[in-house]
C-alpha cells in the first residue's frame, strides 16, 4: 500500500489527524498531480485552508494534468471566494477534460456574476440532475432575467415536490412571483408555510401574492400567526440562560434580530398595499462540491494517470 492509499484509508476511517499526516507525507515523497491535489482537497474541505490549497493546486496545474480534478477543485475554491474570472477560466478547462454536473453548475455561477446570462442559463441546465433540482431552479431564474418567461413557466410547471432533488416549495413560489403569476406563487408558498422557517423575505412575498389575489382575510390571518410566533420566539429567547457557547452578546443580538423581523411584519400590510411596492427575493446561488481525491475508494476514483484509450 502506497502513502496515498494509506491516507485515503485513514480518511475513510475518520482518522483525520493521521490522514492529514499521510497526505502531507505523500507530497514530501513526490510533488506530483495526485499528491498535490489530494492534499489541497483535504486542506480546503477539512482544514479550511483555502490559501494553502490554492498554492498546491497552482503547482499541480503547471504540470498540465490529464484529469479535471485540480481544475474543478480550483474552480470551486474561486467560486467560494467570488473570484469569478479565475473560476470561469478554470471550470471551462475542467469541463473540456471531463464534463461533470458540479463543474457545469459552478461554471454557471461564475458566468452569472460575470453577466454572461445566456451561458449561465445553459450551464445551469447542464448541471441539473433532474427537472426539479437546484440547478434547474437557477436555470429558470436565468430564463426569467433573459425575458424568456414562457419557457421559464413551462419548466417551472414541471417541478415535482416528490422529486428527491426538489429545490423547495418557497423557492418555486418566488420564481412564480417574479413572473407575476400570483395564484401559482400563493399555492407554492402555502405548501412551504408549515415546514420553512418564517423569514420576512419570503413571508412578504406570500402576503403580497395574497394581496394581489384580493385574499386579504387569509393574508391577515397568516400575518397574525407569524407575528404571534415571532413574539413567542422573543419571549423564549429572553428566558434562555447564557453559557460559553451562547453568550449574553449572542442572546442580545438574536433578540434584536427577532424584534427587527417583528417590526417588518407589523408594517407589512401597509407596505404591500402601497403603490410601487414589489417584494424582491434574494438570489445567491450556492456552489456544488465534489470529491476530487485521486484513489478515493468510496467514489471509485482511480489513481492519477493518463486517460485510458
Amino acid at each position: 500500500m502506497n502513502t496515498n492509499q494509506r491516507a485515503i484509508e485513514l480518511y475513510e476511517k475518520s482518522l483525520y489527524t493521521e490522514a492529514l499526516a499521510a497526505f502531507e507525507l505523500a507530497v514530501e515523497e513526490s510533488r506530483n498531480v495526485q499528491s498535490l491535489t489530494n492534499l489541497a482537497w483535504f486542506y480546503y474541505h477539512e482544514e479550511g485552508k483555502s490559501q494553502q490549497a490554492e498554492e498546491l493546486l497552482a503547482e499541480a496545474l503547471q504540470m498540465a494534468p490529464y484529469s479535471h480534478f485540480p481544475f474543478s477543485l480550483s474552480g470551486e475554491i474561486y467560486v467560494e471566494q467570488k473570484e469569478w474570472e479565475k473560476a470561469y477560466r478554470l471550470l471551462l478547462q475542467a469541463i473540456q477534460l471531463t464534463p461533470t454536473t458540479e463543474a457545469f453548475h459552478n461554471l454557471a455561477i461564475a458566468s452569472y456574476y460575470l453577466g454572461k446570462l445566456e451561458e449561465a442559463a445553459a450551464y445551469f441546465r447542464k448541471g441539473s440532475k433532474s427537472v426539479s433540482d437546484y440547478s434547474m431552479y437557477n436555470h429558470v431564474k436565468c430564463l426569467i432575467e433573459l425575458g424568456r418567461v414562457i419557457e421559464a413557466k413551462e419548466k417551472l410547471d414541471a417541478f415535482d415536490e416528490n422529486d428527491g432533488e426538489f429545490a423547495g416549495s418557497v423557492e418555486v413560489a418566488e420564481l412564480y412571483l417574479e413572473m407575476k403569476l400570483y395564484r401559482e406563487a400563493a399555492i407554492w408558498f402555502q405548501k412551504g408555510w408549515g415546514s420553512y422557517y418564517k423569514q420576512p423575505g419570503w413571508v412578504e412575498g406570500y402576503i403580497y401574492s395574497l394581496f394581489k389575489l384580493n385574499q386579504m382575510e387569509t393574508a391577515e390571518q397568516l400575518l397574525r400567526e407569524v407575528m404571534e410566533e415571532k413574539q413567542r420566539d422573543i419571549q423564549d429567547s429572553e428566558l434562555e440562560e447564557c453559557d460559553e457557547t451562547w453568550t449574553l452578546a449572542d442572546k442580545t443580538a438574536y433578540i434584536e434580530q427577532l424584534n427587527r423581523e417583528l417590526s417588518r411584519y407589523e408594517s407589512l400590510l401597509e407596505r404591500v398595499s402601497s403603490d410601487g411596492y414589489t417584494p424582491k427575493a434574494e438570489f445567491t446561488p450556492s456552489l456544488y462540491s465534489g470529491c476530487y481525491l485521486f484513489g478515493c475508494m468510496r467514489h471509485n476514483h482511480a489513481p492519477y494517470g493518463p486517460p485510458q484509450e
